[in-house]
């Protein structure tokens, strides 16, 4: 039987995000059905993976961590992928698979996964010819495929983090088609035909097992906006259908990320232990206290007045379980990375909702930490 879920992406996040609720849900029968993995990246640990699979379609996933305040450790087998392709050695298998069998896409490449290329031209589209080189290119040559098939309408999931990532998938798919000279029927069916959706995925998967498999913290969020007709590959207690996607984009933005970018912030100015991650910072009483001062005194305002002040508290318990996690060692070094970058994402967007809310907040760290530079 044919799998009606198509994924890119081999990554040990979709492992234990994704193709686990697909595993929990096919035993609530509440799944549309089992996955075909591909593989977009030439990497050897992606092949690894694909080869694993190939080789024994069930791997494991521990899960890790706080859950109520109780510690949390099991390992699950799961057998949601029931084929394994590598798109550069088997791309006529892929683009049967996408035009006649898939009815749900997912995807999380890696991060130029939305970088296009020079090589990738419309005589990719002729019968016969090469892999395209980027993701985007690839959906080109798939959905034309699918198009001249007349298969169903097809609903794709990326869960890359990128703002409104199904929306942006979709005009970088159309950008490449029209470069190509794409017809006005088909790109009607890429902009209209299609289903992109936009979500958000919120997981941290800390370590692979090798040569596949993951560790990952209990908590696990994705959030999916509603779009009429989608088809979603399961139900699960962790995904949400919402119109609302943006309330949960600035619950993680704003809480678990800002979190995270402020105690990056004190490790660098205050010149704290090289090896310094979450929890021990977390365990730092005068370093908790100011962590818990700006979450109290300048963001959760901004929710309070948003009206969704309740929902910023809850999140905030998942996230001091989150940040607590015994067996997470996620350093401060690491979180650090483009940190200019990171402060300005996470600590402008908070300050310039609480002027267009008209509130009258100091935000102290805030501003203090936007006018701090480190240099390396």
């Amino acid at each position: 039987m044919a799998n009606p879920i198509l994924q890119f992406g081999t990554s040990r996040f979709l492992q234990a995000h994704a193709d686990f609720f697909i595993w929990e849900a096919l035993g609530a029968g509440e799944a549309l059905g089992t996955v075909t993995v591909v593989q977009t990246t030439s990497s050897p640990e992606s092949r690894a993976r694909v080869e694993a699979l190939r080789a024994r379609a069930r791997y494991p996933v521990r899960i890790r961590g706080l859950r109520g305040g109780d510690v949390v450790d099991t390992k699950i087998e799961c057998s949601s992928i029931t084929e394994a392709l590598d798109a550069n050695a088997h791309w006529p298998l892929v683009r049967e698979r996408f035009a006649h069998d898939a009815r749900v896409v997912i995807s999380n490449t890696s991060d130029s996964g939305y970088a296009c290329f020079p090589e990738d031209t419309a005589a990719l589209l002729a019968p016969g010819a090469g892999v395209p080189r980027g993701f985007a290119a690839k959906l080109v040559v798939l959905l034309r495929s699918r198009f001249e098939a007349g298969a169903a309408p097809l609903t794709l999931l990326p869960c890359e983090l990128v703002s409104n990532n199904g929306d942006t998938l979709r005009a970088l798919v159309a950008g490449v088609a029209r470069e190509w000279g794409a017809d006005a029927d088909f790109l009607r069916y890429i902009e209209h035909t299609c289903i992109w959706v936009n979500s958000l995925v919120d997981r941290i998967v800390s370590e692979p097992i090798r040569p596949v498999g993951a560790v990952a913290e209990p908590y696990a969020l994705w959030a999916i906006e509603r779009r009429e007709g989608m088809v979603l590959p399961c139900r699960h207690e962790a995904m949400i259908v919402t119109d609302d996607l943006p309330h949960y984009e600035r619950l993680k933005l704003l809480l678990l990320n800002l979190g995270h970018t402020y105690l990056a912030e004190r490790w660098q100015t205050d010149g704290r232990p090289a090896d310094e991650n979450t929890r021990h910072a977390m365990n730092d009483p005068a370093l908790r206290a100011d962590l818990e001062a700006l979450w109290r005194d300048e963001v959760v305002p901004v929710f309070d007045a948003l009206g969704n002040g309740a929902a910023a508290r809850a999140y905030l318990d998942e996230v001091r379980q989150r940040f607590e996690n015994p067996f997470l060692d996620h350093r401060l070094s690491d979180i650090s990375r483009n940190h200019a970058e990171k402060k300005r994402r996470r600590f402008v967007p908070v300050i310039e909702l609480a002027r267009d809310l008209g509130l009258t907040l100091e935000q102290p760290r805030l501003h203090a930490s936007l006018r701090t530079t480190v240099t390396a």
